[in-house]
């Protein structure tokens, strides 16, 4: 089952929610975006400590927080351990960057919607 909401889904909602527009908007899962509010409560957080918090398992984590990164919603920092070996952490971009970064989405979805509209005319392709 896909549980992406896309564009159209954005537009079809009376009263979206942020984490439908952030899914919608990013073309990413519930779950991803689920994990993106998780760790925004949670900087710092390892895979193994989002897993338990949002009771998923790590490999599934691990894939959310691979995508959140590659859409900048996320950064990974190695910390070393006293032991021995290092262990990564997860932080959350912050709130208002994220928002930035929706609004830039969202503007040059609707700018390239207006291009379209603007250059259909008797010559255009449908």
């Amino acid at each position: 089952m896909v549980d992406s909401p896309n564009m159209a889904d954005l537009l079809e909602t009376d009263d979206p929610g942020f984490q439908h527009v952030l899914s919608c908007v990013f073309g990413i899962q519930n779950h991803e975006s689920r994990t993106y509010l998780v760790l925004l409560d949670h900087p710092g957080s390892t895979v193994a400590e989002l897993a338990e918090v949002l009771d998923r398992d790590r490999s599934n984590v691990n894939r959310s927080l691979t995508t959140l990164m590659e859409k900048g919603l996320a950064n990974r920092q190695r910390r070393l351990l006293d032991p021995g070996g290092y262990v990564y952490q997860y932080t959350a971009t912050p709130l208002p960057e994220a928002k930035g970064l929706l609004h830039d989405a969202l503007d040059t979805w609707v700018e390239t919607v207006h291009e379209r509209i603007d250059d259909f005319g008797p010559d255009s392709t449908v």
